[in-house]
């Protein structure tokens, strides 16, 4: 696979500036739609959970309540943004930029369908791995440089969850790797159709119950929100923060939310993939655009998992939460990751 500068000719030429226009026409097409999404994963969620606790959720700014989102948006933006008089300002400011950007720089090596991905790297796995792990520098920081003990409780709570679920879910797609003998998503994807239905959620479905497992943990959401409980901390690393600023931190958990679901589609679900007898009697733009419909089915079969776990479980005890990390998921992304192994020579050997 080739990198996203590799194809790029010589300065000047037109094939050079036809390259940085289609490169800068993906950039802006993928960080317009994940904002969108965003916005509108949020409307979604309150009307899920509304329904489930037999309420109705927004409805009313505009028609069924579908512009609540950009009301929520203008409202935030032109909020008083208020700075405590013993925070350290310039980490405070530089925080929730940081969680963002980390956040949404992660989309770049996801692929939609065959053939769009902005950053069609070998290593892409592991670029996302580097961007979460980024993320939680900015939590740490918001908390540490809030100047207050609710926010700071909140950022350690946030740093010894992210060691402990980020080993197990990087361990959980050891398995995916060695299946596919690749880093790189579009092959990963590519890998899943010599398999049953098309995915290695079956053969890997330990590693799969592993990667949902830290997934919750890895985005603080319930059951596994402990940096951000109200219960305890407020709001938990941005209590101090209002305005454009919490609306970043908003904005990145949401995103990461998106990022964790195409993470699953893409190396558990068969991403954009589609049944060989579908794609071979349609031309190539019909299954492209159908292989863009099923990748966003799963990413949001996915997302309403994170809504309906949040619906009906309580929050763990924060021993509970360090236990499953370490005495649960641990030993059985390993298990995973050696009887994978053992299969795949068993498999050599019989070819």
């Amino acid at each position: 696979m080739t990198s996203i500068l590799e194809n790029i000719v010589a300065p000047g030429s037109i094939d050079f500036m036809l390259n940085i226009g289609i490169i800068l026409l993906k950039i802006a097409i993928v960080i317009g739609m994940g904002l969108l999404h965003v916005a509108y994963a949020t409307y979604f969620e309150r009307k899920v959970i509304g329904h489930m606790q037999v309420r109705l959720g927004p409805r009313e700014v505009g028609p069924l309540g579908l512009l609540q989102p950009i009301a929520d948006g203008v409202k935030l933006f032109f909020k008083e943004d208020i700075i405590p008089s013993e925070s350290d300002k310039p980490i405070f400011y530089l925080s929730p930029v940081i969680f963002f950007i980390s956040a949404l720089t992660s989309l770049s090596v996801i692929p939609f369908f065959d053939g769009f991905v902005i950053a069609d790297i070998n290593i892409g796995l592991l670029f996302l791995f580097a961007m979460s792990s980024l993320a939680a520098y900015g939590i740490v920081m918001s908390g540490w440089s809030s100047g207050s003990k609710y926010s700071f409780l909140g950022g350690l709570r946030s740093a010894s969850q992210v060691i402990s679920y980020e080993i197990a879910m990087g361990l959980s797609l050891v398995g995916v790797m060695i299946m596919a003998g690749s880093l790189n998503l579009t092959e990963i994807v590519r890998a899943q159709q010599a398999y049953p239905l098309g995915i290695f959620a079956i053969p890997q479905f330990i590693g799969f119950f592993v990667f949902v497992v830290a997934a919750f943990a890895e985005t603080n959401r319930l059951p596994f929100d402990l940096p951000e409980a109200e219960s305890e901390l407020v709001a938990g690393y941005f209590t101090e923060y209002s305005g454009f600023r919490f609306a970043l931190f908003f904005l990145g958990e949401y995103t990461g939310m998106l990022v964790m679901s195409s993470i699953a589609s893409v190396c558990f679900l068969g991403g954009w993939g589609l049944p060989g007898f579908i794609t071979s009697n349609l031309p190539v733009f019909a299954w492209k655009a159908l292989g863009l419909a099923f990748f966003l089915v799963k990413v949001y079969a996915f997302m309403f998992l994170y809504y309906w776990v949040r619906a009906t479980l309580p929050r763990y005890r924060y021993d509970q939460l360090m236990a499953i990390g370490w005495k649960l998921l641990l030993p059985l992304a390993l298990a995973n990751i050696v009887l994978t192994g053992l299969v795949k020579i068993w498999m050599k050997g019989l070819l």
